[in-house]
């Protein structure tokens, strides 16, 4: 796991990681922009600052391997921890950004069920993952492909299958989470060239209108929903004194008279 992230970090340096980072870093900035709370945690990838739009006065940046958090133009790390199994208590967090998180966990079910668990109700994650039905992601197929045969690299980081966005949210759907906002980008062919990325950047206005779902990433933001819980406001104290009601009245109770013998 640890040379996957190593891999992670470099692929982040080319081209095509650069194009990816920028887009992006442009969908958290316009969404964490206006998620209020407390307490923010990002877990994974501090090559992007998924919480610096957002004014929550706790924020904080998780590695699961001390090797992710060395090298240059990273966000600072503060936490050294597993993402399945958090060092928050539950209900305590009001944000958590997944930066392509699920995509190098060895057990993505474990870590959305546990950022499930830290969330308060009504909390947001955020989630950016690669999409296998892309341009891209046919160039990792088949390059794996070539790979079996003893020749060719990838283009992509290795970190097994990727995370469709449909797969995703059925995840999201059996955990009560409700996705507000689900989109695609990046539709620029899977090359290694700046120069050729710069030619083909018509592809994304193109590509957003017409062919919508085989951007080579996804964004998603989703809310937790508890079923039953329902926050109550100040609403109530104005509520005025209901009208006094006539007490029924007393069932007198008269003394049995005796009758008198003649």
């Amino acid at each position: 796991m640890s040379e996957q992230i190593i891999g992670l970090q470099d692929w982040f340096q080319t081209p095509a990681g650069q194009y990816l980072l920028e887009w992006e870093h442009q969908q958290l900035e316009s969404a964490v922009a206006d998620i209020f709370g407390y307490h923010a945690l990002q877990l994974g990838v501090p090559e992007l600052a998924g919480l610096q739009a957002n004014r929550m006065p706790h924020r904080w940046m998780a590695v699961q391997h001390a090797g992710a958090a060395q090298g240059e133009g990273l966000q600072t790390v503060d936490l050294l921890t597993d993402f399945a199994a958090l060092p928050f208590p539950a209900c305590s967090l009001d944000l958590v950004v997944l930066p392509h998180t699920l995509e190098f966990s060895a057990d993505p079910h474990a870590t959305l069920r546990e950022v499930e668990r830290v969330l308060v109700p009504d909390g947001r994650v955020v989630l950016c993952g690669m999409n296998p039905t892309s341009l891209w992601g046919l160039r990792q197929r088949r390059a794996r492909l070539y790979q079996k045969l003893g020749f060719g690299t990838l283009f992509l980081p290795d970190c097994g299958d990727h995370i469709g966005y449909w797969r995703l949210r059925d995840w999201l759907r059996l955990l009560s989470f409700e996705v507000e906002v689900g989109r695609f980008g990046c539709y620029r062919p899977a090359v290694d060239s700046q120069k050729w990325l710069q030619r083909t950047a018509w592809m994304d206005s193109v590509g957003s209108r017409w062919w919508t779902i085989f951007g080579a990433a996804y964004f998603v933001v989703a809310v937790k929903r508890v079923r039953g819980v329902r926050m109550l406001g100040a609403a109530w104290r104005a509520t005025p004194a209901l009208a006094k009601q006539v007490a029924p009245a007393a069932q007198r109770m008269h003394p049995i008279e005796t009758r008198k013998n003649d």
